[in-house]
């Protein structure tokens, strides 16, 4: 194996993240139907805060109280409670992604140290790691609300590297399915990068990486070839 660190992403890298379905899942607990009209409207104000987020213009607590703004007032319930709830059904419906499992295992059996370095919020990362009992494969979580900065900055990179005990970066690679965060930083930072391209889209000719591939099946084909 050349590596030996693989680093994830988390949502649609290791696990599936619909956010219609969630959605769905938590404003039904209200009683209310929550259609695609909806959810563009949801995602008109939620797109944008992810990447003042991202560019450190804002910080996670804003990100998930103010996408709920527009339903707090219509329900009149917290944006706190609402975010809390979507969260909890984040972890509801949340499932390991195809090929997944298969290969962490591979990866595991070859003595192949394991981390994530996600954006996404503690309250799911932990617990659903835990839920589907992949935490033990993971020693090395890295959450940026509890870091305090956001992928692609350098900082969350580096914190993680400290972490790993500042290992070879040319026998480190970073997966994720998101160019302007996970490849992007992976790429400025110095380790290999493998974009999940789920939908084969067309690669930027500013931000390229050094494996992309469509499934995670696929990833595990180009570890075993060595």
């Amino acid at each position: 194996m050349k590596y030996q660190w693989v680093l994830f992403d988390a949502d649609e890298t290791l696990f599936h993240f619909d956010n219609l379905s969630g959605l769905k899942h938590m404003f039904a607990q209200y009683g209310i139907g929550f259609n695609e009209q909806d959810f563009e409207q949801y995602q008109n104000l939620n797109k944008p805060l992810w990447i003042e987020y991202q560019n450190h213009q804002i910080n996670a607590e804003e990100l998930q109280t103010r996408r709920f703004e527009y339903w707090s007032k219509k329900l009149n319930i917290s944006t706190k409670q609402l975010n809390a709830d979507f969260l909890d059904s984040m972890l509801n419906i949340s499932t390991p992604l195809p090929g997944a499992r298969e290969l962490i295992a591979f990866l595991h059996q070859n003595n192949v140290n394991m981390g994530i370095i996600t954006n996404g919020f503690a309250r799911l990362q932990q617990l659903r790691l835990a839920r589907t009992e992949l935490d033990t494969y993971f020693p090395l979580l890295v959450i940026s609300e509890l870091v305090g900065v956001a992928k692609p900055h350098n900082t969350i990179f580096q914190y993680a590297y400290e972490e790993m005990g500042s290992p070879d970066k040319n026998k480190t690679l970073m997966v994720g399915d998101t160019l302007a965060s996970d490849i992007l930083g992976g790429n400025n930072f110095g380790f290999d990068t493998c974009w999940l391209n789920h939908n084969d889209v067309t690669c930027s000719e500013e931000i390229t990486p050094t494996i992309e591939v469509r499934t995670l099946k696929q990833l595990l084909e180009h570890l075993m070839k060595g």
